[in-house]
């Protein structure tokens, strides 16, 4: 496709003669960078900052994927690092509504990440999975109680909607055979905000889009985008490539990088107003399993992972090939994705050979 992009490390790129830079310390604190700074900086004022931090420890959701899912579930390898699904969810109902046009109705994970942190938080990788793509849903049970039957050739992200945030664990650990450590989901309006909030986030484009279904109109070269424009970023699909949403994952994952990037700039620490901002724009957003439903799981879980740097984070997409019965649709193409998963599972490297993708020419 021509806009997927896959992140390589810097030190393969950081200078002219090829020699990696070393990183400022300070930017090697990306996980912790909002969550700890603000938590650090309520604990010491005490008063209304205990309010405050209150505030901001009821804005987050949790899920108890753990009760949810039962034993039912992969083997926890002790080599196998930390792995952790983060959706992106186009949620129709409230401040999201706004947010879309069409007359789709639920919600639905537009954005699917498997990131996995190997053991020893050094170098992480992030696995898209694409949105079109058909897969075995397994037997669900939604928060009020109600079985949802297994299903073949079911959309990915169609699960969501259909069973719950649960269920789009068990399906994902049922095609991966990865045990999943943590969910995170963030939703439509509340990434909108958490742009805004940080002041924008610069991208560069090779070629012009436009997309008059995300209504993205940008020109080739750098922009710097704001909340509503970032959104139309990540959307967009039928401005690039050939439509479908392989494309679109190269703009997701080249967003991601953009947007870690733009957070290590910030001076969180120079400005109390403009931290409590974004971690109250995050925080509202966010929904997580239940052991990190937390200001406090969620400040040490970024402390644990102070060694990974995003710069070198690997991104890539889970090998597909179009459906044989429907061409708009892909399925996950073997062996590629079984060798890719076993990697992970066993926190090994990726070969090359299971990075590649038919559907898009490799």
């Amino acid at each position: 496709m021509t806009h997927s992009v896959t992140a390589q490390p810097r030190g393969k790129r950081g200078s002219a003669t090829g020699r990696r830079q070393p990183p400022e310390r300070g930017k090697r604190r990306w996980g912790r960078i909002v969550l700890l700074t603000i938590l650090v900086l309520l604990l010491a004022a005490g008063g209304t900052a205990y309010w405050l931090y209150r505030n901001l420890d009821g804005n987050i959701s949790g899920v108890d994927i753990d009760k949810a899912l039962g034993d039912d579930r992969p083997e926890k390898l002790p080599t196998s690092g930390q792995n952790v699904l983060i959706l992106g969810s186009d949620s129709r109902a409230g401040a999201n509504a706004a947010l879309h046009t069409g007359d789709v109705a639920g919600a639905r994970s537009d954005t699917a990440l498997v990131m996995h942190i190997p053991d020893g938080r050094q170098q992480a990788v992030a696995i898209s999975i694409p949105r079109d793509t058909l897969v075995t849903r397994p037997e669900c049970t939604k928060t009020d109680g109600t079985e949802v039957p297994p299903a073949n050739r079911v959309m990915f992200n169609s699960i969501y909607s259909q069973a719950g945030p649960a269920c789009v664990v068990k399906t994902v650990e049922k095609m991966s055979g990865v045990r999943m450590d943590h969910y995170m989901e963030i939703d439509f309006a509340g990434f909108k905000g958490l742009v805004d909030a940080i002041g924008g986030v610069t991208v560069t484009v090779d070629k012009d889009i436009h997309d008059k279904s995300s209504g993205l109109d940008l020109t080739a070269g750098t922009h710097r985008l704001d909340g509503t424009q970032s959104l139309q970023f990540v959307r967009t699909r039928h401005g690039i490539g050939d439509g479908s949403d392989l494309g679109r994952i190269g703009l997701q994952q080249q967003f991601m990088l953009a947007l870690l990037s733009e957070i290590k700039k910030q001076d969180l620490m120079g400005s109390p107003t403009k931290t409590y901002k974004i971690a109250d724009e995050l925080t509202t957003a966010l929904t997580t399993d239940s052991e990190l439903a937390s200001l406090t799981k969620l400040a040490e879980f970024g402390r644990s992972m102070n060694g990974v740097d995003p710069s070198t984070m690997e991104t890539i997409m889970l090998p597909v090939a179009y459906d044989k019965i429907d061409p708009n649709r892909v399925v996950a193409a073997e062996p590629q994705a079984t060798t890719l998963w076993k990697a992970i599972r066993t926190d090994e490297q990726i070969p090359e050979s299971a990075k590649k993708s038919p559907a898009t020419g490799g």
